[in-house]
């Protein structure tokens, strides 16, 4: 018998940890449907999508790299958020259309919102890295009022992300070296503020170079955040949690994005709480 079904497509494909996270839970709410991975190359896209508009059991797919982008012009409809960030991680069928969403972004604040709740003097926000991931990260930090901080090793390239994904913000660029070595700099009292340091990029990533950052650049009470999975305790953090800091690893944001993702294509709310201490273990196995 057939069941409903919903996949995560990229290339490659092999190191998604998407199938564990949906798997778990359907397996918890007893929920009839399954989630598999499907590796689609660039020149397969138009093909993929022809094949499964058709198929009334598939439920829609997550899109990882290299496709975020270049799946845009293949929909029928970008939601608003997907529109402004110009990327798509989330695909649903809807009344005979496929529309486009972007879920990295609510699924980054996620670990947040504690935090995002509270009244501040003032939210500054310094992020690493200028390539894909940014985007979403920019736009959300940006929604939230956070005064941004973009380095990257390009700075037109930063300057023009942060102009097209915040025209109106006070924003800074700065080089990407520039917090590498030590300083001295005497931050005024934070007491009140919000501080964030977000490596948006895949340095200290598994087979990349490490992100050089030293944490003198951080104002007193920062929160260092990392959305880089393998390894899940990158040198970043580590150095991090030494120095004082409270931290936000890469699993948070992975496991944020796929709860906005499971409700449109099962319809259901995923279990949370406790269930992701459970969730975690098997992702870490």
């Amino acid at each position: 018998m057939n069941q409903p079904y919903a996949e995560v497509i990229g290339d490659p494909i092999a190191q998604s940890k998407s199938p564990v996270i949906h798997g778990y839970w359907l397996a918890r709410l007893g929920l009839e449907g399954r989630y598999d991975r499907a590796h689609v190359k660039a020149d397969g896209l138009g093909e993929y999508f022809a094949t499964r508009r058709a198929d009334p059991d598939w439920c829609g797919c997550n899109v990882t790299m290299p496709h975020k982008q270049a799946v845009i012009p293949l929909l029928d409809r970008l939601d608003p958020l997907a529109a402004r960030i110009g990327a798509v991680n989330t695909i649903v069928p809807e009344d005979g259309a496929l529309v486009g969403y972007n879920t990295d972004a609510p699924g980054f604040l996620e670990p947040l919102r504690e935090d995002l709740a509270r009244t501040h003097y003032f939210r500054m926000a310094r992020v690493l890295g200028t390539g894909g991931a940014a985007r979403a990260i920019i736009a959300a930090l940006a929604d939230e009022h956070m005064v941004l901080v973009l380095a990257g090793r390009n700075m037109e390239k930063a300057r023009s992300l942060l102009d097209e994904l915040d025209p109106h913000g006070e924003n800074h660029v700065a080089p990407l070296d520039h917090f590498a070595d030590a300083t001295d700099f005497d931050f005024d009292d934070r007491e009140g503020c919000l501080d964030l340091v977000v490596n948006a990029s895949a340095l200290g990533m598994t087979g990349q170079p490490p992100l050089a950052f030293d944490t003198t650049h951080a104002p007193p009470g920062s929160v260092f955040y990392d959305i880089v999975t393998s390894p899940l305790e990158t040198e970043f953090l580590k150095a991090a949690r030494t120095a004082g800091f409270r931290t936000v690893d890469g699993l948070s944001m992975l496991i944020g994005q796929a709860d906005h993702a499971f409700r449109r294509f099962f319809g259901a709310i995923p279990p949370r709480g406790d269930a992701d201490v459970e969730l975690r273990e098997r992702l870490m196995a």
